[in-house]
């Protein structure tokens, strides 16, 4: 059944192994269906200024944008940057809460493979390639273990507290920073982590940065100049998704594995695990209450809700999870789930919530 304690305007875009899923909340349940059939979605933002603006990256498909409005959001796609951004395989996809742009948009940053960085200051009409991301020194050694002769911008973190900072990660290889929004850059330091798959900000935490990577968990308290490492309870080293409540810095959600293939093998070789720490320099804690079993299960996507503490999404190929209480204990949202989802990744979330 349906709970009210879900706002009524909350809508869920999930990328799938092969298609976008689109879930809209309402009085009497989710509405649910496909978009992007036959793509490999990536990365999912939306644009704060506009709650029917979702970017979406594709590997494979390019870029893609919607503004659909009403009940069915997320139904109508439109490619963007075609003959722009020069690959087809876009990675990464985020919007600066803080940055304005041009005509009521703000700010976007793409990232592909081969790893290039692009903005866009209207939407995603026209876009600039930041070419200094790749004279970084750090680059020459950039490469991705699965396909080692190339590597991708996995992830990309506008600031939600200083405009025109911004951090990108790249997998595997490092974690760098834009003081200008991208125009000029500061490389990894040596004791940052290599292999960041989400990187996350936090408006009640300025200069503070968390990295969920797959040499473990970071944290910097002074925007990336010194990290520390604290991974006291985590007994599975490669990290994956992270999440940290809206309202409290200290609170956070992490999924786990021991390693790349159990993270992301389909069928019994997956393996994942998920954690939460309620302290600073706190243990990490197990937690399973309300979650499918390990053995199985691909590791999880995670999202905090920007307007609910406490409240945390989570998705794996064994449905959408839902959590009020900082993951203690989860429930299985009410939706369709197809049984090809049980052998595909996810691959991103993205939530709006009005």
């Amino acid at each position: 059944m349906f709970d009210q304690s879900i706002l009524t305007m909350t809508t869920i875009l999930a990328g799938m192994q092969d298609s976008l899923l689109v879930l809209k909340s309402s009085k009497d349940g989710w509405k649910v269906h496909e978009s992007l059939v036959g793509t490999h979605p990536q990365s999912i933002a939306f644009d704060p200024l506009n709650p029917n603006r979702a970017y979406c990256g594709t590997f494979g498909g390019g870029l893609w944008k919607t503004d659909d409005d009403g009940g069915g959001g997320g139904q109508n796609w439109d490619k963007i940057g075609t003959g722009v951004i020069s690959s087809p395989n876009v990675t990464s996809v985020s919007v600066s809460p803080l940055d304005r742009g041009s005509d009521g948009f703000n700010v976007v940053y793409t990232g592909t493979e081969p790893s290039e960085f692009y903005r866009s200051d209207d939407g995603g009409q026209s876009w600039e390639r930041m070419f200094s991301l790749n004279s970084l020194s750090s680059s020459q050694s950039w490469s991705f273990p699965p396909r080692p002769w190339t590597h991708h911008v996995r992830w990309i973190e506008p600031d939600v507290n200083t405009p025109g900072y911004v951090f990108v990660a790249i997998e595997a290889g490092a974690l760098v920073q834009s003081r200008d929004g991208g125009r000029t850059w500061i490389d990894k330091v040596k004791q940052g982590p290599y292999d960041t798959h989400t990187l996350a900000t936090h408006r009640n935490a300025p200069k503070r940065l968390y990295s969920s990577a797959g040499d473990g968990y970071f944290e910097s308290f002074d925007y990336g100049e010194t990290w520390i490492r604290p991974m006291a309870g985590i007994k599975h080293h490669y990290l994956y998704g992270l999440g940290i409540d809206s309202e409290d810095p200290q609170t956070m959600i992490v999924s786990a594995s021991s390693g790349p293939w159990q993270a992301h093998s389909a069928g019994q070789d997956a393996k994942s695990f998920m954690y939460r720490r309620s302290e600073d320099g706190g243990q990490w804690e197990l937690i399973s209450k309300g979650l499918p079993e390990p053995s199985g299960t691909i590791v999880a996507i995670l999202v905090a809700s920007s307007k609910n503490a406490g409240e945390f999404y989570a998705v794996c190929n064994r449905g959408i999870f839902w959590t009020t209480d900082s993951g203690i204990s989860w429930k299985t949202l009410d939706i369709p789930w197809p049984k090809e989802y049980l052998s595909q990744h996810p691959w991103s979330v993205a939530i709006e919530e009005e």
